[in-house]
């Protein structure tokens, strides 16, 4: 063993040589007289070669490939493939680099105890790192190229390296260099893993034979990536773009040039497609139901999630722990770098030196005493802990997203199988069935992602506690005890905020109902001057749920505030205790080591009290699908059978290789083999002509009562059978039990089968249709029924997807069908045609409407058997004959298909083939008309009485003008108002574009980027300037504390530490102590009461700001909305406002204060600790710069993406739970038409689309929170170095402890600095869009003249002058009225009519000063009403309007919500409108409910309602605007007598839109297209025979 000269005095460096490979500090260096390998410089060389073996070869080849990829545009991803063992080289290859540091620091620390540089103890480590790179470069290049013969280069390098390395270890044992000796540890775990690096390779050649093998393995990249429509890549690409989510990088980038969509985002890989998961999840659950030994009992949710997800649970589970276990390397380093500062390194002790070959050896115990090295193991381990937790929490929203998808396929294919009777029996509502599509399944998909924290926080709350406890004593316990005894409190809390939350929940859905009424009836509360009694009632809800909101921010204040001061709390008990009972001295190191471990105890105990919430939640949920999946099933016996259980496994061989299948012979047809049970075998003579026979059929809707009993009929073949009866007797249910949807008692349903030629025939029509031609060709021989429902039920799509319904498109038939069901006149009338969107998102269609796309669909639909459902219901009667000559007899018959039909109308009875006439549950007669003429005379002559006064009817009716002409008209106005409105948005955007033209490129990328700073402004202006100025001042000075706190620790912790260093003498040492502690202790407990009550009132400053926010905006909002011209309800879709109040509100209300409260917490929390790093090492600053340029720029980009992808993810959440409801509401329709797959397939294209947008969505977070977590471990870095190189005055080692424990801080705040922002960006768009409305103009209000001078009877007379009075709806528009003057008597009838659009109803407005007057005048009474205050003007005045509107409340309040008039006077009124007998009767009289919309009324009696309401204001004037146009003859002669008699001395002026109304009255104004033509009495101008009045009764009648 060679003796080795030291270096211990540092004067001798001074002078040493030049650097050499081997050392000049002895003479043998180069010496090989005892072998060569046993020089160790010799042995250090030759490990050089095969580093330098691997450089030279694959530059080269890296430059050509690099050189002709980026000659190549960038391939794309379809040539990716990971050769196996993939993961396990990049995570090798990563343990190499990281042992290659350990030997470079080794030989460093080494080189530094020698007199003379020597290279090799450093040099052949720093080519290893470079090579370890390199390898890893050349493989990922390789891998992506698939090109894997250029693998054995590495092959060679592993080999060669591992044969060095194991030569070097082997001189080493022989020298008795020992485990004692870190050299000799590190180059054993480097053997270690070349030669796992070589086995590894070994494996690739052994799979993929590239070489020594005759015949290589072709290998095709996984499917996914073929399908270019794939572009979630995180599964496909390698480890370190894994870890980093590099693969993001343009998808993040890309956005700030353009907008993402749901093009950019794609399809999702088929592992995480909701069908995959479903197949999974259903396959552990049916397993479950195999197993478990007691039928009756359900099959485990819980199991059945853990057999399908359990193994990402615990792969996430796994990163959790080693995520916790790293964290606390922070604290462990603090005290290292922390305590070695506070000594001299200088002093370190002298010891008997190994030496070996020459060279020093360290142990491993003195390299860790370096403080620069434990600042890079710091680095490391925050890097590592860093990347863990991202990748848990990936693995687990992964999974939670996968779970949620297969739930909600789950429930799907549960709902299409309910049986009906569940549905009506109101078992399983629609709610409930909504609640667990958007609720239960998003608690299990939270649950999943919080439940690693279960079982992992325990164990960092152990290990925390254990390790303070090493550090600081029992007194640690005391401390530790405190944060535990508080966490119950927090769980009650958050218990408390759930509650809350609930009840806030019931009042605003009360106000909505409030808000809705109003703006649905707001013409007539300003024609009524009743806007403010409303508005009043819309505030007093709205004081109630602030009054809860308020609850909810207290709760919520109080549980930011505990996690704010429990720390604090802790770390002043923990103090104080130690500093009497401890003999121990507390020094900087401990203390900071304890305050850095107290930060991490504080979370896991926080996120605990949320964590069991959502598990109980959880529990609860899994409940209620347990019970919903339980729920009866419709019966298997019937004609229809395991159809569902099937469709999804053969969508299933769909995605998988099905490639080469004959797409003309599509899938299920293999499918029909087994997927038809034994059915009936017919005999053929029972099947001949009939298409379906019942017999003896009992059948019930779940109750063990018989809805039907003793069912014997059959429906003959190709022919039309009616089914007639009286109201609940049973005619629709027959049609479904006949559809299979009733249970069966007994008794049995015979489908017939169709002969094979017809099929064949049939069948060959949808051959080269889609995927879903099936259906048609298979419908023949399931008997396929197209079922027109007696409620409409229309899917949120467009006009001509309900008709066709998944039918292929033949424009001929579309063309008949639109015709024979008059749905053409309706189609002109949208705004696109058949194109536009109708259903609950699109536009409301009224009955009618609606009815006849129902039945066009069933007689488009291709299908052997037509069921409709009393298809007349809501049609008049021109319609109703319409349909039934063109549609049923003509379209249907013609067709030779079965009809059966369902109705009311005895009159077409004539036309039936075959009769079946129902009475209570059972059939009354069956036969043809003859046969019933013949054999019930009774019957027959009980009809024909019906059918004669059915025909009177339809005299009646033709002199009125038809229901549907008014449909059409309504129809018509709702798009009058969109289209301007639409206009002014068109202008507005056009306008827009223009500004953007003028823009260049890059400012429209910065104005996407930009924060909306001026919104942000008026959030916290409305919040009031005296609370901002407060929550300002005590954030800050709340921070301000925190950091006085810790530096005073630091202090008193130092000067601790330099006493004990001075005295020696014991009981001096006492009484300073005792002085130490008089004088420390006292402030610090001061400043931490201080710091505890500051974290109270910021807590309560924001959430109080929040609310006085939100209460102004809103209040100003629904005054502003309230009193706004009528105009603007016209031209701003009713959606819009009402989003306003629900969606936007609830934001203001609830999401802004938190997010704003955690936003500025955090970034004070980060701009406080890079202060203190800054004043306790100023160099620091310069390492600053950067940081702060690569900060901004992931902030800026990352707001911008997720923007967007928050966007996406909302607008593709609406669509799928509208296909839950809508398929829920029409689950009889599909199950007829068989449909049941299609729509399945819809649901899980919804269901992916949703997924896709949200696992982008939490990608991009996790883009965003790796990227802020290095920068956060940069710092930390910066902030070590600083201070262990900083300046050689000695830094108080307190304070590097300081800037240490807040430098680890800031990692942890720095993205959620980020993520607020971008939280609160996307929730200030609420804020803009409230004040977008509340800058619209207000009605004039005022008037020109007091309402003292107004005399209290005005207007007494009734007189009316009008003087060339000009109107117009807005400044931008033309005028309506030109130049009319007229002048009506005291207590005149007037009649005014005209064509649809000529100015009739624009002067009913202009009596009450709702439109522009901006020429002219109208003078009541002698005075203006252009001068009179508005409600004063309209409580005067009273109107009719056509649409009768009701409000939810009693029917006292309908008729007088002022309350002004007596009960004798409201009898009196009703009286009058014929409506006394029928209130008398109702429960409450006058008190009797009305309920939402009136809905309890019919049409004629809602319209006399508003008669009476006219009445009770006992005004002079009356007007009535097409008031009888929605009500029958009946109601109409009521009315018109009454005005006769009740009005007679009032002047009445009638709008009319049938002319035979007005042809009593004494005067007639005739207006075309706004101007007035003729004026005089009735007869006069039908005496004129070229009058226009004369033309319109003549046309009318």
């Amino acid at each position: 063993m060679a003796i080795c000269q030291i270096l211990v005095t540092p004067e001798n460096q001074s002078a040493s040589p030049p650097l050499s490979f081997c050392g000049n500090d002895r003479n043998d260096s180069y010496s090989v007289e005892d072998g060569v390998l046993n020089n160790g410089c010799f042995v250090d060389a030759l490990n050089l070669v095969p580093h330098v073996f691997l450089l030279f070869i694959t530059f080269p080849i890296l430059f050509i490939g690099w050189g002709s990829q980026s000659s190549k545009v960038q391939i794309h991803h379809n040539t990716w493939l990971h050769f196996p063992g993939h993961n396990m080289r990049w995570i090798l290859t990563f343990s190499l680099l990281f042992v290659h540091v350990c030997e470079i620091a080794e030989g460093i620390v080494s080189n530094g105890h020698m007199e003379t540089n020597h290279l090799h103890l450093f040099m052949p480590a720093f080519m290893g790192f470079i090579a370890a790179t390199t390898s890893v470069i050349y493989y990922h290049n390789i891998e992506t190229s698939n090109f894997p013969k250029l693998l054995l280069a590495l092959f060679i390098y592993w080999v060669l390296a591992f044969i060095t390395k194991s030569i070097k270890l082997w001189k080493y044992a022989e020298y008795k260099v020992g485990i004692q000796h870190l050299r000799f540890c590190i180059t054993a775990l480097l053997v270690i893993l070349y030669g796992l690096l070589m086995a590894v390779e070994i494996n690739v050649i052994r799979v993929r034979k590239y070489v020594f093998f005759t015949n290589p393995q072709k290998v095709k990249p996984p499917e996914d990536l073929q399908d270019l429509g794939v572009r979630f890549l995180q599964p496909f690409v390698n480890l370190l773009s894994k870890a980093t989510y590099w693969w993001m990088n343009p998808l993040i980038m890309g956005a700030h040039k353009r907008p993402i969509e749901l093009k950019k985002i794609g399809k999702l890989p088929i592992a995480m497609r909701a069908l995959t998961n479903y197949l999974n999840l259903k396959d552990a659950y049916e397993e479950q139901r195999h197993n478990v030994d007691d039928p009756e009992k359900a099959p485990s949710i819980w199991k059945s999630i853990y057999r399908a997800f359990g193994r990402p649970i615990l792969l996430s589970s796994t990163f959790r722990y080693l995520a916790d276990l790293l964290g606390f390397a922070g604290p462990l380093c603090i005290l290292g770098i922390v305590k070695r500062l506070g000594k001299d390194e200088s002093m370190t002790e002298q010891q008997d030196k190994a030496c070996f070959f020459g060279v020093y050896f360290l142990s491993s115990h003195e390299l860790l005493q370096k403080t620069t090295v434990l600042a890079v193991l710091l680095f490391l381990a925050l890097v590592l802990q860093r990347t863990f937790l991202q990748a848990s929490y990936y693995v687990t929203i992964e999974t939670g997203i996968n779970l949620r998808g297969a739930l909600l396929a789950m429930i799907y294919n549960k709902i299409l199988r309910l049986s009906t009777s569940n549905m009506s029996m109101g078992e399983m509502t629609l709610g409930q069935i909504n609640n667990l599509v958007a609720i239960e399944t998003n608690q299990l998909m939270w649950f999943l992602f919080l439940c690693p924290n279960l079982w992992a926080m325990p164990v960092q709350i152990i290990m925390g506690v254990i390790l303070l406890y090493y550090l600081l004593g029992p007194s640690a316990m005391i401390g530790a005890s405190v944060i535990v005894l508080l966490a119950p409190v927090q769980y009650f809390i958050a218990t408390k905020l759930a509650d809350t939350q609930k009840s806030t929940l019931d009042y605003s859905t009360d106000r909505l109902k409030k808000t809705t009424e109003i703006l649905k009836g707001i013409k007539l509360l300003k024609l009524y001057a009743w806007e403010n009694i409303f508005c009043n009632s819309v505030e007093e809800t709205r004081t109630k749920e602030l009054t809860s909101l308020r609850t909810f921010a207290l709760y919520t204040s109080m549980s930011i505030f505990m996690n704010a001061a429990i720390p604090i709390a802790a770390v002043l008990v923990t103090f104080v205790t130690h500093a009497y009972n401890s003999d121990a001295r507390l020094n900087p190191a401990e203390a900071f080591a304890s305050l850095a471990l107290f930060h991490i105890l504080v979370t896991p105990l926080f996120l605990l009290s949320t964590v069991v919430r959502f598990a109980v939640k959880a529990l609860v949920s899994v409940q209620k699908l347990g019970e919903f999946l339980q729920s009866d099933e419709i019966g298997d016996d019937s004609w229809r059978n395991g159809d569902v259980s099937v469709s999804l496994e053969s969508c299933k061989k769909h995605l998988g290789g099905t490639k080469a299948l004959n797409r003309k012979q599509p899938l299920r047809y293999q499918l029909d083999s087994y997927e038809q049970p034994i059915r009936r075998q017919l005999r053929p003579t029972e099947s001949e002509d009939a298409a379906v026979k019942v017999s003896n059929g009992f059948f019930t809707w779940g109750s063990n009562l018989s809805t039907l009993s003793d069912i014997n009929i059959r429906i003959p073949t190709g022919q039309l059978t009616m089914i007639v009866g009286q109201v609940g007797c049973g005619k629709s249910s027959l049609l479904l039990a006949m559809l299979g949807e009733m249970q069966t008692i007994s008794g049995r349903v015979c489908w017939s089968k169709l002969p094979e030629c017809e099929m064949l025939h049939e069948g060959n029509i949808s051959v080269h249709e889609t995927e879903m031609s099936f259906e048609a060709d298979r419908s023949k021989n399931r008997n396929s029924v197209a079922y027109a429902a007696q409620k409409s039920w229309l899917l949120n799509a467009t006009v001509e997807d309900n008709i066709t319904f998944g039918s292929p498109f033949n424009k001929q038939r579309y063309k008949a069908v639109i015709d024979a069901c008059s749905l053409q006149p309706d189609i002109d009338l949208l705004p696109f045609g058949d194109q536009t969107e109708i259903g609950e998102r699109g536009i409301n269609l009224s009955g009618g409407q609606r009815q006849r796309i129902c039945v066009a669909r069933a007689l488009y639909q291709n299908t052997n058997i037509v069921f409709l459902d009393d298809p007349f219901s809501a049609l008049d009667i021109h319609l109703s004959d319409h349909l039934m000559q063109e549609g049923i007899l003509k379209f249907l018959q013609d067709d030779k298909r079965t009809v059966v039909l369902v109705t009311h109308k005895l009159q077409y009875l004539i036309h039936a083939d075959w009769i079946i006439a129902m009475k209570d549950g059972s059939v009354l007669r069956e036969g043809t008309l003859k046969d019933i003429q013949n054999n019930d005379v009774e019957l027959y002559e009980h009809w024909k009485t019906l059918m004669n006064r059915q025909d009177q009817e339809l005299e009646k009716d033709t002199e009125e003008d038809s229901q549907t002409a008014l449909e059409r008209k309504t129809l018509r106005r709702a798009f009058y108002s969109r289209e301007a409105k639409n206009q002014a948005d068109d202008e507005d955007a056009e306008e827009e574009e223009e500004e953007d033209e003028e823009d260049t490129f890059s400012t429209t990328t910065s104005r996407r980027s930009k924060i909306p700073w001026k919104v942000c402004w008026r959030y916290l202006s409305s919040g009031g300037f005296l609370m901002v100025a407060m929550m300002v001042s005590s954030k800050l000075l709340k921070h301000s504390v925190m950091v006085a706190i810790d530096f005073w620790l630091a202090n008193w912790t130092s000067s601790l530490q330099n006493v004990s260093s001075k005295s020696s003498n014991i009981t001096l040492d006492e009484q300073e102590s005792a002085r130490h502690r008089s004088y420390y202790v006292p402030v610090f407990s001061i400043l931490c009461g201080a710091g505890i009550i500051l974290c109270l009132i910021t807590s309560l400053t924001v959430e109080l700001m929040g609310l006085a926010a939100a209460t102004n905006l809103h209040h100003n909002l629904l005054n502003k909305i309230i009193h706004a011209p009528i105009r603007f309800f016209d031209i701003t879709p009713l959606g819009q406002i009402l989003n306003r109040f629900s969606a936007d509100t609830n934001i203001i209300d609830q999401h802004i204060p938190p997010t704003l409260e955690s936003l500025t917490r955090s970034t004070l929390l980060c701009l406080s600790a890079i202060g203190v790093i800054a004043y306790v090492t100023p160099v620091f600053l310069f390492a600053l710069v950067p940081l702060t340029v690569a900060f901004y720029f992931i902030q800026k980009y990352f707001r911008v993406a997720s923007r967007d992808l928050q966007d996406l993810d909302d607008s593709t959440q609406l669509p799928l739970l509208c296909h839950f409801s809508e398929t829920a509401e029409g689950l009889t329709t599909i199950r007829a038409f068989r449909h049941e797959s299609r729509f399945k397939q819809r649901m899980l294209e919804l269901t992916d689309t949703n997924n896709t947008a949200y696992l982008f969505l939490s990608a991009a977070n996790r883009w965003l929170e790796v990227r802020t977590d290095y920068l956060g471990a940069v710092i930390v870095l910066t902030a070590a170095l600083a201070a262990i190189w900083g300046p050689n005055y000695v830094l108080d080692s307190g304070l590097v402890g300081l800037g240490l424990t807040y430098a680890l801080t800031v990692t942890n705040y720095l993205n959620w600095v980020v993520r607020n922002l971008a939280d609160l960006e996307v929730q200030m768009a609420a804020v803009k869009k409230v004040n977008s409305f509340l800058s619209t103009e207000s009605e004039n209000y005022e008037g020109s003249i007091d309402v003292s001078q107004v005399p209290e009877d005005w207007p007494q007379q009734g007189e009316i002058k009008i003087q060339d009075l000009c109107v117009r709806y807005d400044q931008s528009l033309k005028p309506v009225l030109k130049h009319v003057n007229a002048y009506i008597k005291p207590g005149q009838k007037v009649g005014i009519c005209g064509r649809t659009g000529s100015g009739k109803s624009s002067l009913s407005l202009a009596f009450f000063n709702m439109v522009d007057i901006f020429e002219g005048k109208i003078i009541i009474d002698g005075i203006d009403i252009c001068k009179l205050p508005l409600q004063t003007l309209r409580s005067r005045l009273s109107i009719i309007l056509q649409d009768p509107i009701l409000f939810s409340g009693s029917i006292r309040f309908n008729l007088d919500p002022e309350r002004k008039c007596t009960d004798d006077g409201l009898w009196e009124a009703l009286e009058i409108a014929q409506l006394k007998n029928m209130v008398k009767a109702l429960p409450g009289g006058l008190d009797a409910v009305v309920t939402e919309g009136g809905e309890n009324f019919s049409v004629g009696q809602r319209q006399l309602f508003c008669l009476a309401r006219a009445f009770v204001r006992k005004s002079s004037i009356l007007i009535m605007d097409e008031a009888t146009a929605s009500i029958d003859m009946a109601t109409e002669n009521i009315l018109q007598k009454v005005v006769m008699t009740a009005f007679s001395d009032r002047t009445v002026v009638t709008i009319a839109h049938l002319v035979s109304s007005i042809l009593e009255a004494e005067q007639v104004l005739v207006f075309s297209s706004g101007i007035l033509v003729e004026c005089d009495s009735a007869a006069g101008l039908l005496a004129q025979e070229g009058s226009l009045f004369s033309v319109l009764v003549r046309t009318h009648k």
